[in-house]
């Protein structure tokens, strides 16, 4: 039996920060990035929210005003990503979260993609936040801290065919922000890896989504695939911001936090597979450790 008190210790840390954050976004066009831009900013926060094309967000001036710095933004040019992080640093004086949203998905096979293909996606998905992370740092340090938050997906852990090359991606996303955690720990800098599962944003549409030449041997398999993925459950992106806030309040933010109430169940099989794997195949992986003499 679990006693409330064990019941209640075995909970996250959860303690709110009343002062206003200042939150810099990329990808606000649509998608979650809007609805969390949007939802910081109704709290009460500043939000230097970010697009590629400006107009996308321009709407935003007129509801929010001065809460808001509207910047246009492409993650794959450098050059662009330093000067926007560094503007809307001194426009509000501190930046508490670093918010890497900005992301497209690669459709195709793993025959089918071509290494242009993968090179852009990589370039927007991979080293784009890099270089977000690049600029923000010098000034996250200097300021004594902050949180980098990144969105990746469940599909940061487990895979699934036609779109192989996005969950490469993620994988490696996953891989940079822990790595990146335990580096800049010491300076008082929390990293997230926000997880998000199925929702009906428009990460489907025809802007998110890239298509590689396709294979006629593929075709059918494709159909198929997309057909179980419409009748897949999806939630609803306006029921997301609590949650992420309470993370980005935490005093103890995790390093990764799904959303959703899918994921744990489809991870834990994943991984309790992959376990009795390695288990299976212990004794010829251990021989391989020394030379018999």
């Amino acid at each position: 039996m679990i006693h409330h008190n064990e019941m209640a210790s075995s909970q996250p840390a959860l303690t709110p920060v009343a002062s206003t954050k200042v939150w810099f976004i990329t990808g606000t066009s649509r998608g979650f990035g809007r609805v969390w831009a949007e939802a910081a900013l109704k709290r009460g926060d500043k939000v230097a929210a970010t697009a590629r094309k400006l107009e996308s967000i321009a709407d935003l001036n007129d509801t929010y005003g001065n809460n808001v710095l509207t910047l246009a933004l492409d993650v794959t040019q450098p050059e662009q990503v330093k000067a926007a992080v560094t503007q809307a640093h001194a426009h509000f004086g501190k930046l508490d979260i670093v918010f890497n949203n900005a992301g497209y998905s690669l459709v195709g096979t793993i025959e089918e993609a071509s290494a242009d293909d993968i090179r852009a996606l990589y370039e927007t998905n991979v080293i784009g936040p890099v270089s977000v992370i690049q600029a923000a740092l010098p000034l996250l340090r200097e300021q004594g801290g902050g949180h980098i938050l990144g969105t990746s997906s469940n599909l940061g852990h487990v895979t699934l065919p036609v779109i192989g090359y996005y969950c490469s991606s993620k994988w490696a996303f996953e891989a940079i922000h822990e790595s990146l955690a335990t580096e800049v720990k010491p300076f008082g800098i929390n990293v997230t890896i926000i997880e998000p599962g199925a929702y009906a944003t428009e990460f489907g549409s025809q802007e998110s989504l890239k298509f590689a030449q396709g294979l006629d041997i593929y075709a059918d398999f494709k159909a198929h695939f997309f057909g179980s993925l419409g009748s897949q459950e999806r939630g609803d992106p306006t029921a997301t911001p609590e949650a992420l806030f309470a993370v980005v309040d935490a005093e103890n933010p995790p390093l990764r936090f799904f959303l959703g109430s899918h994921n744990l169940p489809s991870v834990r099989t994943a991984y309790a597979e992959r376990l009795a794997t390695w288990e299976e195949w212990a004794e010829v992986s251990n021989s391989a450790q020394d030379r018999a003499n």
